[in-house]
């Protein structure tokens, strides 16, 4: 069976062996494909059975002219940049990645909330520039210092990675609300689960691990933020298309907001004109939460696995 991977760099930075998977087929491996050229990932795809993409957009015209296609496996647990109606209507399999990141995006997570609570580099740079030798008591801080204990984080989706964000803040003292399609006693036990409008009123932080799609996209805009606490804490590891960013800038440098990290944005890589450079009390990172070694290796055997599975006939982590 012919194999293509359309972009396998940000998998496999050279640290990983794609030899399990060469060993299902003839395969083609792509470091990268242009995005915004449909007619060079046609052409890539060619009369392979099977692709394998990360961020590639496969849209409804790619499917209906890569006749012969009948798999599409995902190195993510998101989908929005697969037409799932269209491939669906092809009778083409769609599998993706759950829970391969669970651990390393909720550690991630909690890892930019510390630091906006702490502000550890900040200080860093401030001993290295010899502040403290100048300092006239044995401790001086420059920014805030804020205690997490008793305060109240929100989690707006609830599923692996959001559960267990709410397992570190309960153990940091937090008090733990979560809003979720599918309540479920795992999570009760973490936390309470209350409708959107509560959980924005009552949050001192609010955590974003919910998917992108038509009900959840810019679901962070000028009406919700209105509806949050001064001074809010905002975090963002799931998908950039979550917030309105104009929105978002104007409510960090009003102060509506009172700081946040976040992993992704709207549009990546990030472009020049970005509105939310230089905005205040922002921590930005490249889209690395997911990108331990150990994340990838495991999200690798998920990749081969699953279309291991689909040779066989047995189903496992399709998308409908």
């Amino acid at each position: 069976m012919k194999i293509v991977m359309l972009d396998y760099k940000t998998l496999n930075v050279g640290d990983l062996s794609f030899e399990e998977l060469k060993a299902l087929g003839d395969v083609e491996l792509y470091e990268n494909t242009d995005i915004e050229n449909e007619n060079e990932i046609i052409e890539r795809i060619g009369d392979a059975k099977a692709i394998i993409v990360n961020k590639t957009p496969i849209s409804k015209n790619v499917i209906e002219r890569c006749k012969n296609l009948k798999y599409i496996g995902l190195c993510s647990t998101g989908y929005n940049n697969i037409d799932i109606e269209a491939a669906n209507e092809r009778g083409i399999s769609v599998r993706n990645c759950p829970d391969y990141s669970t651990y390393a995006v909720s550690q991630f997570t909690i890892g930019l909330l510390l630091e906006i609570c702490h502000n550890t580099y900040r200080h860093t740079q401030s001993v290295m520039s010899g502040d403290w030798i100048d300092a006239e008591d044995f401790c001086y801080w420059k920014y805030p210092v804020i205690e997490l204990y008793g305060k109240t984080m929100g989690i707006i989706g609830f599923g692996d990675i959001g559960k267990n964000t709410g397992r570190i803040a309960k153990s940091l003292g937090m008090n733990v609300i979560a809003t979720g399609s599918r309540p479920t006693k795992e999570g009760m036990d973490i936390g309470r689960y209350v409708p959107l409008d509560k959980l924005l009123r009552e949050s001192d932080v609010i955590a974003l691990h919910c998917p992108l799609n038509r009900d959840t996209e810019r679901i962070i805009n000028r009406e919700t933020i209105s509806k949050m606490k001064d001074g809010v804490i905002l975090l963002n590891t799931a998908r950039g298309g979550l917030i309105d960013e104009e929105d978002f800038r104007d409510a960090l440098n009003s102060g509506k907001i009172y700081a946040a990290g976040i992993d992704t944005i709207a549009e990546e890589p990030m472009r020049e004109d970005n509105v939310l450079l230089g905005a205040k009390n922002l921590l930005i990172t490249p889209h690395i939460a997911w990108s331990s070694v150990d994340t990838r290796k495991r999200l690798l055997k998920m990749v081969v696995d699953n279309l291991n599975a689909y040779m066989k006939g047995e189903s496992i982590n399709e998308v409908k």
